[in-house]
């Protein structure tokens, strides 16, 4: 799988872009990214580990716990391909942010 194809296939999941919005406010520990959804912490892992493998995110232990940071230029590539179709706008990181905080409040008034 290219690094293109990773990043489209993490973005695809709903779930995982909710992920990214909760990060676009801060770096969160694994427990606290959890904690919204109605799932287990190993299905969150599994996107967590998703979202990494992509580049979107970075993990870190700090102390017990594991956190997670957002890596917003992981986009970049994805953007520079996107432009190539002519049709499509640079991503910038302010327009990202407002998309993902549309889909989290979407979610929350649909779940």
């Amino acid at each position: 799988m290219t690094e293109l194809d990773a990043i489209f296939a993490a973005l695809a999941d709903p779930t995982r872009r909710m992920i990214l919005a909760m990060l676009l406010e801060d770096d969160m520990a694994v427990t606290d990214v959890a904690a919204p959804f109605e799932m287990s912490l190993a299905a969150i892992s599994k996107h967590l580990a998703v979202l990494a493998r992509a580049g979107l995110i970075t993990q870190e232990q700090r102390g017990r716990l594991r956190w997670c940071k957002l890596e917003p230029d992981a986009l970049r590539g994805a953007s520079v391909w996107m432009q190539g179709f002519g049709q499509f706008e640079p991503v910038h990181l302010e327009a990202f942010e407002r998309f993902l905080a549309s889909e989290l409040s979407s979610a929350d008034t649909s779940g």
